[in-house]
């Protein structure tokens, strides 16, 4: 039994591969896998990798920190390389660790493609362009074996847009530029150059939520009201929860719903359940008492029992935030 590292091109598509040469575990492509333990989900806010949030996933899908099972994980991308794999491998419980460049539909509908995620443990969007991962990735083959994943039990997670696209309201990016849209113009006009994607993965334990990232660095908590707001103004839904992960910070879901935040930073999950006073195109947002909690590094939320207390109130008036909201 060995270590070794495949860098090859398949049929115009990157795969990157490091793992055991000797599998002591079904074949990859073979349908029979182990008992998994979750479902769970990992949301990192960007910059860099909380490590220990990754090692989390691996283990709650593993069964516990002492489990003797192992893990395949699968890294998925638009672009880039195999900078996870050294990183993903030598975590605990893991077996081998995979790396997919899929940069266009056709990749993402192949059948080898689809049959390696479907075979995966856990998945790993890496971070990149939200909109390039939605025009690529959605309605594909690829979408459905992740789906699959999650279904039987498995972890996904992803950091930055990786993030994102998991909620059930996708701000898409796709008609700003590449760094998408920010606070100041959010707020100024809620609808220019701000649209959304929906139906991709929809997991049970994220209904009725939008996920943004770099919350804390790049000031986005006003962008992430204008995005409830539109939901609620654009009759997608009349209560939505917005979660706003720091940098270098992760929101971990367990199969049952309750949240733990790790990292450096904090989460914020911010809830609109009224309709705007003012949400209109070319026009400030107005939007008042939406309530924040603010979950550090280390405590917890429970998304399906929300707390009924323990949050604050801010305000969106002509489109500036009443106070700081962090």
């Amino acid at each position: 039994m060995g270590t070794f590292l495949i860098n090859r091109f398949i049929a115009n598509w990157k795969r990157y591969f490091l793992g055991d040469t000797v599998d002591v575990r079904p074949s990859p492509f073979s349908d029979v896998r182990p008992s998994l333990a979750g479902p769970v989900l990992s949301l990192g806010g960007g910059g860099p990798d909380v490590d220990d949030a990754i090692q989390w996933m691996i283990n709650q899908v593993r069964g516990g920190t002492n489990s003797a099972t192992k893990v395949n994980v699968v890294v998925i991308r638009t672009n880039g390389n195999h900078d996870y794999n050294r990183l993903i491998y030598a975590m605990k419980g893991v077996n081998f660790v995979e790396t997919l460049v899929i940069s266009n539909r056709e990749e993402a509908n192949k059948a080898e493609i689809f049959q390696k995620v479907k075979n995966a443990d856990v998945i790993f969007f890496a971070g990149g362009d939200q909109c390039q991962y939605i025009r690529n990735w959605k309605d594909t083959k690829l979408e459905t074996a992740v789906k699959s994943v999650y279904l039987k039990g498995g972890g996904v997670g992803g950091t930055s847009a990786g993030a994102m696209i998991q909620s059930e309201y996708i701000y898409d990016a796709c008609a700003s530029s590449e760094k998408g849209i920010e606070t100041r113009d959010a707020l100024e006009d809620p609808y220019r150059d701000i649209t959304f994607t929906y139906n991709f993965f929809n997991w049970s334990n994220l209904k009725g939520t939008i996920v943004d990232t770099h919350s804390d660095r790049r000031q986005r908590m006003g962008r992430i009201m204008t995005f409830i707001a539109r939901q609620i103004k654009d009759g997608v839904s009349n209560s939505v929860l917005g979660i706003a992960v720091s940098e270098s910070t992760s929101v971990l879901v367990d199969k049952n719903g309750l949240v733990k935040v790790m990292g450096r930073g904090a989460a914020y999950f911010v809830l609109g359940n009224h309709i705007p006073e003012v949400c209109e195109p070319r026009s400030p947002l107005t939007f008042s008492n939406y309530k924040i909690w603010k979950v550090c590094s280390g405590d917890s939320f429970n998304l399906k029992n929300r707390p009924t207390s323990g949050y604050y109130l801010r305000s969106v008036k002509r489109g500036r935030i009443d106070s700081n909201p962090y």
